[in-house]
Parts: structure tokens; sequence; C-alpha cells
């Protein structure tokens, strides 16, 4: 069996009590970088062996995975924060392991863009998530695409970027549409910024600009 475990995004509170079961159970726990998970897994008193799985080792790590899943071992990955697969590695594993016909579970849990979505105020009934945009090739393509979307939209920016694309994003869809900023969802110093694009930039232009970026955008109306 292969788990994905979604781990806090920030709150350990957030952690269900299914998937602290299912980690300790696991024969191998799988994690995009050991250092940040340690910590986390000392926390919950999870004692197992911990190996890497990130995006510069997937692919060749992926047929010892799936050796160890024939073998009949049960296996948990996890992300540095949030669902496996969700803007992290975790698809090209669950595609092979889907293939060569073994068991795969998600658990649900914390993920970034759900909270963020919903306490927008931006409409939600339909949406749609697009992760980190393109940092080079393809940006403004991507961007153009989205110019005509109805739906909301979702994006995950990092801090030395927000700036960047609040101004892209005002060019393409206009300085008075509708959005939304979440940084450092479920901790301390968790902020949720709401108003036009151009309340966005004035805010973040004159502001700390620190975590991680959940960026709702409204969509055409």
């Amino acid at each position: 069996m292969l788990y994905l475990v979604p781990t806090p995004i920030g709150n350990l509170e957030d952690m269900t009590f299914r998937a602290i079961r299912v980690l300790k159970e696991a024969d191998v726990i799988l994690a995009e970088d050991t250092r940040t998970s340690a910590p986390l897994l000392k926390h919950f008193g999870i004692e197992k062996k911990v190996f890497a799985h990130h995006q510069h080792n997937e692919h060749k790590a992926i047929s010892e995975i799936i050796r160890f899943l024939k073998e009949g071992q049960t296996i948990a990955l996890i992300s540095d924060a949030g669902t496996p697969a969700i803007s992290d590695p975790g698809f090209l594993l669950v595609r092979e392991a889907i293939k060569e016909g073994l068991e795969v579970q998600c658990l649900p849990g914390a993920t970034a863009f759900v909270p963020a979505l919903v306490n927008s105020g931006l409409p939600n009934d339909r949406f749609c998530f697009e992760g980190f945009l393109p940092v080079k090739k393809g940006r403004q393509t991507r961007m153009k695409f989205l110019a005509e979307e109805k739906r909301t939209m979702i994006f995950y920016e990092s801090p030395h970027r927000i700036l960047k694309t609040i101004d892209e994003f005002i060019q393409v869809f206009g300085a008075e549409r509708q959005a939304s900023i979440s940084r450092e969802l479920s901790k301390l110093y968790e902020e949720n910024v709401r108003g036009t694009l151009i309340d966005l930039k004035l805010h973040f232009e004159n502001n700390p600009i620190k975590g991680e970026f959940v960026f709702c955008v409204g969509g055409l109306e």
C-alpha cells in the first residue's frame, strides 16, 4: 500500500489521528526533505526509516519504491507541508503505482489553497487551481490564457516574486479585479488581505513580505 499523508501547513494541531497512525504503522516514510520532516515526526513520536523523495531524485527512485511495494511493504509519502502531489512531488509515483496495479490511498488533510479560497470571499462554487506559474518560459502565455477565465483562480507564489506577480496580474486582469492573498496560513502571524489588485499592491509595498503566499483572483464577470 502506498499512502499519501498530508502534514500541517503550520499549526501542528492540524495533524489528523489517522495520519499519525498510518505514519507509525508504515514500513518506510518518504519525505520531501528529511530535515524538515524530522521535527514533525519527533513531535508525534514517530520513529521510522525516512528517505528523501523530492523533485531531484523522484525519477530515479520510483523503480525501487515500486519494488518495495510489490514486496508487500507499506510506504507513506509526506511533503514538507500540506498534501503530497499538490505542487509537490508525488504524482509520478502515484501514476506508476497505479500502472503496476498497486493500491494507493490519499488521506484527507491539510492543504493551503482550500482555506485560502474559502476565506477569500470570492466565488468558490467553481474554481481553477494553477499552483506556481512558470517562472520564465510560458509565464506570459499562461497569464494571457487566463485573462478570459470566469472561475476564481488560485495561485501559489513565493515572497520574492509576489510584488512582481501582482504587477503582472494588474496588467492582465486590470487593477480593479477583486483578489485575496493569504500568507502564513494556520500560523501565529496568519494574514488575509482582500480587495482589488491595486489594494493588494499598496498593502504589500508597505508591509513586510514573509512566508508562503496563496493568491486568489476573481474570474471575469
